[in-house]
């Protein structure tokens, strides 16, 4: 029995005229009546009753239709997912991002994917730094990453979606809270509180910056994460500074400010580069695409 013993079946149950099911199925009618003939015999029952009036279908064939309709139902559905697969429009992507990225950018890349690509689960690994997620990437346990450059390690590519300025974390209560624009040279001397990660991109960008304005950070304290980061400057315990994206969500006991000179990290999107899977690449065009799309629209609001 082959599948289109079922669809020749299928034609000729639903229009009751072989004449019919032949113009539909665009095959010769003795052709189509041997198929339907075959199939009743590997079946070893009539399906059709058949008169020089009418075709009908055997309470046998009535069951077979119902069978044969469910059967070439999930064959489509099959091939459905095969192509949306191989175009990139369905199956898992396992996204890791940078602790910041993901108050600033996850609910927009969310809603990109959300909007185009539908048939792609998104598996978050939230948190992640740039080692780690380069690690991961090589390893397999990620598949795309939105992390601060530079890559840690050969086999990644980059594409950079954006340019972020720091901002400067302040407990509530410090002196430099009143002021709207602080000078970096107004930190020297204050206690900061930085990543843990020994090769964390901030952490470069910081100290890079305090030495371009003459001194060297005191690091008094260190966190793994950007929102324990934030709770230690809540609690007094020093300042920091963080991507601009943090400021999207804050917290009681932090004021953020803009500092007068302009220090910056890029954020990328990383993947393998050996990577063949159409669901990366379709992904990484529909968050540049989204992420545009955003900018425009606030550029005109």
């Amino acid at each position: 029995m082959e599948l289109r013993h079922l669809r020749y079946f299928t034609a000729v149950a639903e229009t009751c005229h072989f004449s019919r099911a032949a113009e539909r199925l665009r095959v010769a009618q003795p052709a189509l009546s041997q198929a339907i003939r075959q199939l009743e015999a590997d079946l070893g029952t009539p399906l059709f009753e058949r008169t020089t009036r009418q075709v009908a279908l055997t309470p046998a064939g009535e069951f077979f239709l119902a069978e044969a309709r469910r059967i070439l139902d999930s064959v489509d559905a099959g091939v459905r997912g095969v192509r949306r697969i191989a175009d990139g429009r369905l199956g898992l992507v396992r996204l890791g991002l940078t602790g910041t990225a993901a108050y600033s950018h996850l609910p927009r890349i969310a809603r990109a994917l959300k909007q185009e690509l539908p048939g792609i689960a998104l598996e978050i690994h939230a948190d992640l730094l740039t080692p780690a997620q380069c690690d991961r990437l090589r390893d397999g346990t990620l598949d795309l990453g939105l992390l601060r450059p530079p890559a840690v390690g050969d086999g990644i590519e980059l594409r950079t979606l954006e340019t972020e300025r720091l901002s400067l974390a302040l407990p509530a209560g410090h002196p430099l809270a009143a002021e709207r624009i602080v000078p970096i040279t107004r930190l020297k001397g204050e206690d900061f509180i930085m990543y843990a990660a020994p090769r964390s991109t901030v952490n470069e960008a910081v100290v890079r910056g305090c030495h371009a304005a003459g001194f060297v950070p005191h690091r008094a304290h260190t966190a793994q994460g950007t929102a324990v980061l934030l709770a230690l400057v809540a609690a007094g315990l020093g300042l920091a500074l963080v991507p601009a994206g943090v400021r999207a969500v804050p917290l009681a006991g932090v004021v953020f400010r803009d500092l007068l000179d302009t220090i910056s990290i890029d954020l990328a999107l990383a993947w393998r580069g050996d990577d063949r899977n159409p669901a990366v690449a379709a992904v990484v065009a529909a968050i540049e695409a989204g992420l545009l799309a955003d900018d425009l629209a606030k550029g005109l609001a």
